[in-house]
């Protein structure tokens, strides 16, 4: 027994080394990064927004993107074969603003139900050279979102990764969950572009130069794979010299979040889906930090229990929980999102088994997909 023992002191011992290089190191990175000052381009931008059976968003939201602060701008509304009054809505728009152009996507047997399908049409008909995406139910949370993105662009940087934050809704567990998950992504992606290795980004809040898309040869290389049009296609493009970030909380987006477990479980296992189709580099990285985040608990909670070497163990997790604590804490002022730190330790815990649960759940069924 004290053998065994042992030998889950030192793994600890290794497993706290690796989260704090995650945290401190990783992580650190980017909590230590400043906002570049925005200094308008005098570019032409193309906001592109793919709605399916979304009229109430549409009618909420588009005051905001129509009335952005900046001079040369369309907005391409996709209509993905909706069934509500969506195309509607869009035509309504269309008659007061003349920055708005429509497409209106019908189904084809090849890509039937295939956001990718819609959104190449939408790229296709845009005008500018500077593509910025975002979802029907997002809002700008400022008139200066398409000037804040659009000036990160440069000769060099040909991919703007933004936030896409959720709404908060109080006293909502749920809610709280949602935002520190996506909080905790927004966490792993901004650092991994900061240390030069980006691997994905969300459609909220996303912008990248067309030419890319189409040297690419657009999302043929995943057109399969329902999901994805915005982490994949990153994934496939994004490197340490063409991209670059957007933090500055006026370039911010807000969506609607998911207000039942079951909504969310399905919507979480179609992004968890698509990971298996990362880099070997990129899914390595983030199954070692999921991996080093349960074993710190496990190997923690057992050493504590049996009380070996409780001094050192309460040490190291003392030490662990100040490092995540310190970098999280500088993160989360920058995407404005402190009061999650509030409920860290058990925010953690429970995301932890949520992720184990979709992750089991999707090697038995396959997730759902645009509909």
């Amino acid at each position: 027994m004290i053998l065994l023992l042992e030998v889950l002191f030192f793994s600890f011992i290794v497993i706290v080394g690796i989260q704090i290089i995650f945290y401190g190191i990783i992580f650190g990175s980017f909590s230590t990064l400043k906002p570049k000052p925005s200094v308008q381009k005098n570019i032409g931008v193309s906001v592109i927004i793919c709605a399916k059976n979304e009229a109430d968003n549409l009618k909420k939201n588009l005051p905001l993107f129509v009335n952005q602060d900046y001079k040369t701008f369309e907005l391409v509304l996709i209509n993905d074969n909706s069934s509500d009054e969506t195309l509607e809505v869009m035509e309504i728009f269309k008659k007061k603003y003349d920055s708005i152009k429509i497409v209106d996507v019908k189904p084809i047997e090849k890509f039937w139900g295939n956001k990718k399908y819609a959104l190449t049409l939408g790229i296709k008909a845009s005008t500018h050279d500077f593509l910025l995406f975002t979802d029907a139910d997002c809002k700008p949370l400022s008139n200066q979102w398409i000037s804040n993105m659009s000036a990160q662009f440069s000769n060099e940087k040909s991919i703007v990764i933004g936030y896409g934050a959720y709404k908060k809704i109080k006293k909502s567990l749920l809610n709280l969950l949602i935002r520190f998950e996506t909080f905790m992504t927004a966490v792993q992606y901004f650092s991994y572009a900061k240390i030069g290795n980006p691997y994905m980004a969300v459609g909220r809040n996303l912008a990248y130069k067309k030419e890319l898309f189409f040297e690419a040869n657009g999302f043929m290389n995943h057109m399969n794979v329902r999901s994805g049009d915005d982490d994949l296609f990153i994934n496939q493009v994004a490197t340490k010299h063409n991209t670059s970030l957007s933090i500055s909380k006026e370039s911010f987006t807000e969506s609607l979040p998911k207000t039942t477990f079951k909504s969310w479980v399905l919507q979480k296992q179609r992004h968890i889906s698509t990971a298996k189709h990362y880099k070997a580099k990129h899914k390595i990285l983030l199954a070692l930090f999921y991996i080093s985040q349960i074993l710190f608990w496990v190997l923690a909670l057992t050493l504590l229990v049996f009380l070996f070497q409780w001094e050192i163990v309460t040490i190291l997790i003392a030490i662990r929980f100040i490092v995540q604590y310190l970098n999280l804490y500088l993160i989360s002022k920058k995407l404005n999102e402190t009061e999650l730190l509030f409920f860290l330790p058990f925010l953690e815990i429970i995301l932890i088994i949520f992720q184990f649960f979709i992750f089991m759940k999707n090697l038995s069924s396959k997730p759902q997909h645009w509909k």
